[in-house]
């Protein structure tokens, strides 16, 4: 095994579902960098169970890269597996494993190039910036870009490592989701005149929402995209405790995720504005008590960098492709640039084809292309 696969294994050991603690590979991290003499800080969530953390290699200053990757994973609950998705397993080339693709690989690539790093007697530094909690809503890493900049830290340039088989991504769409509860009035079914049904109310906002998508995928587009346009789906819908009761409650939770040119608050305001201006309203009529209520659950910006930027540029020319696409995942990235304005692009080992999937994998060749660009990058930007 590469020193890049052994590191992998041992991260993929580490259960860091998104709804369990990180601390136990944070630690693990910090012990490996310290073996090098390099300090790491960690910077916590308000529950003390997860966390961020930061570590530089090389001369402590203003400019230099920035490496970015999340260190939890979906769940694996429901899923049939070739074999234990917590032990990296190789079969023809390929290691399987939970979040070997998304995106313990690129962490692992980053921690394999440590000593190679500090050989190099960088000039400016290489930051590793590990996150929790992308998987839910991008939430962890905001803790982090706050420290940064109440510390007044200033890199240069960020590299997110998301799965994307090598290739330079230059944008990703950004994305919100909410629930919205309607309450009703519960009768017996046989007196149903006589109640408030909520879930009449959650279907004409799907169907409001089936509309708002259909104009999402008539607006703006993106060629660099593989889809295209903004979206809109619902996920979920709950109501109703039997069929013989008229039902009170009734919840509706969707997402949009959209082209950077297309305002994510605009969205919100027309799907509010229908809730509070036509669907409640009816509702009331019927039962003065009924309410409809939204929670957002995440949020995170759109990301795009200019395809000419010196940046995409000399990525491009690091990983030996001139090609570059834009991916309709969500990421870290647009919040590095929205939080810090840091030049960012998207490229690391693996497909996410393969990601939040039974035997996800990424190919050894993907992560030694990823240690070959690690090595090319630092020599690019910090020397």
């Amino acid at each position: 095994m590469t020193p890049t696969e052994r590191i992998l294994r041992d991260l993929v050991a580490f259960d860091t579902t998104s709804a369990k603690s990180n601390l136990e590979l944070m630690a693990y991290v910090q012990d490996y960098l310290s073996s090098f003499g390099i300090a790491s800080r960690l910077i916590h969530d308000a529950t003390g169970n997860k966390a961020n953390l930061w570590a530089t290699v090389g001369p402590d200053r203003d400019g230099g890269l920035v490496l970015n990757g999340h260190t939890d994973c979906v769940p694996v609950v429901g899923e049939v597996w070739q074999s234990d998705p917590f032990t990296l397993t190789n079969r023809d080339g390929k290691l399987f494993g939970r979040g070997s693709a998304d995106m313990k690989g690129f962490v692992a690539a980053s921690l394999a190039a440590v000593p190679e790093l500090i050989a190099m007697n960088l000039e400016r530094p290489v930051h590793l910036a590990l996150s929790h909690d992308e998987e839910i809503g991008c939430i962890g890493v905001r803790t982090l870009l706050r420290d940064l900049s109440d510390r007044g830290q200033k890199p240069a340039m960020c590299i997110v490592g998301e799965p994307t088989l090598m290739q330079v991504v230059t944008g990703h769409k950004g994305g919100r989701a909410y629930r919205c509860h309607f309450t009703g009035h519960a009768v017996h079914s046989s007196l149903a005149p006589q109640g408030q049904n909520a879930i009449e109310s959650a279907a004409a906002l799907v169907m409001f929402l089936k509309g708002v998508a259909a104009d999402l995928a008539a607006g703006p587009s993106d060629a660099d995209f593989d889809l295209v346009h903004s979206t809109l789906s619902v996920g979920m819908i709950q109501g109703g405790t039997a069929i013989n009761i008229v039902p009170a409650d009734a919840t509706v939770t969707f997402e949009f995720r959209n082209l950077l040119e297309v305002d994510q608050q605009e969205i919100f305001d027309r799907i509010e504005g229908e809730v509070f201006s036509r669907i409640l309203p009816e509702a009331q009529q019927r039962f003065p008590g009924a309410s409809a209520t939204f929670e957002q659950i995440y949020e995170y910006p759109a990301h795009a960098i200019n395809a000419n930027a010196p940046l995409v540029s000399a990525m491009k020319h690091i990983v030996g492709r001139n090609d570059h696409s834009k991916v309709a995942f969500g990421a870290e990235a647009g919040l590095f640039l929205r939080e810090l304005g840091l030049p960012t692009v998207l490229c690391g080992p693996g497909s996410i084809s393969v990601a939040h999937r039974p035997d996800e994998y990424v190919e050894r060749s993907q992560l030694a292309k990823a240690d070959a660009m690690l090595r090319r990058a630092a020599q690019e930007f910090c020397k």
